[in-house]
């Protein structure tokens, strides 16, 4: 545009042109090609703006995800920390009941694992104040009669949850 512009102005300007008809038309067409360059411009000008406002925005969420990714890494290496903690405690814990399962009667481990199996992973409670921890009732006063009653070795069990009981000092006798 900008070169026909030049062109059509030197044409208007060299006098080749004599007609009044196509002079008023070049002239015309001068003004137009200028109006239309005007209105280009403009629009570039716009562009440009756009582009410079997306590439903060690009910039500002680049930065927020490199923030966000970094809470990620933060996180999935305290997950991972705390993973090797527990499988740490875990295999802890399985030698040590392994251990005690050695001097546990083998009927009473074999009732013990069956419970656990049926009861979601807990086959033993503990009997405090009178209460069952498998299940959380507590004892009516004929079975904590019969409890009280038992000899120290003997297995009791939960008439609620059918869970074995385990009496300590704290049993509530």
């Amino acid at each position: 545009m900008r070169q026909r512009a030049v062109r059509d102005q030197q044409r208007l300007d060299s006098g080749a042109v004599t007609s009044p008809k196509d002079l008023e038309s070049l002239q015309h067409e001068i003004v137009s090609l200028a109006k239309r360059q005007g209105d280009l411009e403009d629009v570039v000008l716009e562009v440009m703006e756009r582009r410079e406002s997306a590439q903060e925005r690009a910039t500002e969420l680049t930065g927020r995800v490199t923030s966000v990714q970094a809470k990620v890494d933060d996180a999935t290496a305290r997950r991972d920390a705390a993973q090797e903690q527990i499988d740490g405690e875990i295999a802890s814990a399985t030698k040590e009941r392994e251990v005690m399962a050695g001097s546990v009667p083998a009927d009473l481990l074999k009732l013990y694992e069956k419970l656990r199996v049926q009861q979601g992973g807990v086959g033993a409670a503990r009997l405090y104040q009178r209460r069952c921890e498998g299940c959380q009732l507590e004892l009516n006063i004929t079975e904590v009669n019969e409890v009280k009653a038992a000899s120290p070795d003997t297995v009791l069990r939960c008439e609620n949850c059918r869970r074995i009981l385990v009496r300590t000092a704290e049993s509530g006798l």
